[in-house]
């Protein structure tokens, strides 16, 4: 199945790396604003390179990693690895203590048809051709997509611990509130070992479609214009976080709906009682206790309206109203009742595609935050959702369909500038990567 490579990193030099908080960056498409204003003050973080501008962002970026290897901002590491990669951190509201396990490499960039690894949302075009066109000009890879692989023994677990004690380095605490742990291992038998038990597994897109579709992209280009290509080329590999699905530090959490408008001029009332022919709706009298009302609960959300907080579930015999075709284990997703029966059937916004590009809903992922935009007059109400479960995730990508957009938010979100690969041709005359 998955066939992935060690490779030699470029990473910050050791006087910078020693500060790496001030270097690091969130992903392109969860940094905010404000946090781009603060970065980009920094000649040296790595969002320059991620999130780069002007207006020719790819070349603003390949002159930047240029100049940076050429002053020795970034070192390529002499041997290649399996960069071990920890991230610990806790949930808002919880003392319990996490750390997430997992490791970068690349991977080979398989076709969706291919069936090794598996997505669970589709794309848009125009942010692929962006992360596409960035690849092309700087052939490096600044932030690893997520990947899960399941292996219920925890095998590979011993040797990322055992690394994990040396780290190259740490932040004392990213932007999310994670700390993050570097630590590579170059030892060609336990290479070998990962590499062996990962042959044998599917992986599961996580997170980072985009960028995994701009590699697709970006290698179909490079073997339509080379004949002799062999398959083996550095650009037929993409840099991924590979973490274990078995585990329980890997958390999911909810994205919320929020309506800004209601279509037709539909008052509050109105609203209510059309809901009130596919759900049984239940006033609450607190709005902050929604999350709690509905935990566990099938087919159930919270609904903020007014100032008024409902709980409202789906009539089980509804359900098999639910005529979109897709495959069993979408139509039983909660995401999924909630844009048939609320987006299509209540509001008329109807197919997952009309959904997509209305501009109505917006999705938020701070529960505080939903109720203040309907309060603020920002928005007409807040649907209140479950977190999608990892057995609901591997149940879809096995049946090959895609779930509602925005479905899943996995925490914390890997980080940009620990580890920078290249794809570029020269990486490929690397005898180092021979000998694993």
């Amino acid at each position: 199945m998955a066939e992935i490579r060690p490779v030699r990193g470029w990473r910050y030099n050791p006087e910078l790396s020693a500060s790496i908080d001030a270097y690091v960056s969130p992903l392109f498409d969860v940094v905010s604003p404000k946090q781009r204003a603060a970065l980009y003050g920094n000649p040296l973080n790595s969002i320059h390179v991620s999130v780069p501008q002007g207006e020719d962002p790819a070349g603003a970026a390949l002159r930047r990693l240029t100049e940076w290897q050429k002053a020795g901002v970034l070192l390529q590491d002499p041997l290649p690895g399996l960069y071990v990669y920890y991230q610990y951190f806790r949930l808002p509201g919880s003392t319990r203590a996490y750390c997430r396990k997992g490791f970068m490499c690349h991977i080979r960039a398989y076709a969706w048809d291919e069936q090794v690894v598996l997505r669970h949302e589709n794309t848009l075009p125009v942010s692929v051709n962006d992360r596409a066109e960035l690849l092309a000009r700087t052939q490096m890879q600044s932030s690893a997509t997520h990947g899960l692989y399941r292996d219920d023994t925890f095998e590979l677990e011993r040797y990322m611990d055992e690394a994990a004690q040396d780290p190259l380095y740490q932040t004392e605490e990213d932007y999310q509130g994670a700390r993050d742990v570097l630590a590579v291992i170059q030892d060609s038998k336990v290479i070998r070992r990962f590499q062996e038990l990962l042959a044998e597994k599917q992986v599961i897109l996580a997170d980072g479609h985009h960028r995994y579709e701009a590699s697709l992209a970006y290698r179909q280009a490079r073997q339509a214009a080379d004949s002799k290509a062999t398959g083996h080329e550095p650009w037929n590999y993409h840099l991924m976080y590979l973490t274990n699905a078995a585990a329980d530090d890997l958390r999911i959490l909810p994205t919320h709906r929020l309506l800004l408008e209601l279509p037709g001029h539909l008052t509050d009332e109105a609203f209510l009682k059309r809901l009130g022919e596919f759900f049984l709706v239940q006033g609450q009298d607190d709005a902050y206790a929604l999350p709690e009302v509905i935990a566990g609960k099938r087919w159930s959300f919270g609904l903020y309206l007014g100032g008024q907080a409902y709980k409202i579930r789906l009539r089980p015999e509804v359900h098999a109203q639910l005529s979109w075709e897709t495959t069993v284990q979408v139509k039983e997703l909660d995401l999924t009742v909630l844009h048939y029966f609320v987006l299509e059937r209540v509001l008329g916004i109807v197919g997952p595609e009309a959904q997509r590009n209305w501009p109505g809903v917006a999705y938020v992922r701070s529960f505080s935050e939903c109720l203040a935009q309907v309060d603020r007059g920002e928005a007409r109400a807040a649907f209140i959702t479950n977190e999608v479960t990892m057995d609901e995730v591997e149940l879809v990508c096995h049946s090959g369909a895609v779930m509602p957009p925005k479905s899943t938010f996995f925490y914390p979100k890997t980080i940009v500038g620990f580890l920078f690969t290249s794809i570029r041709d020269e990486e490929a005359d690397n005898p180092f990567l021979q000998c694993v």
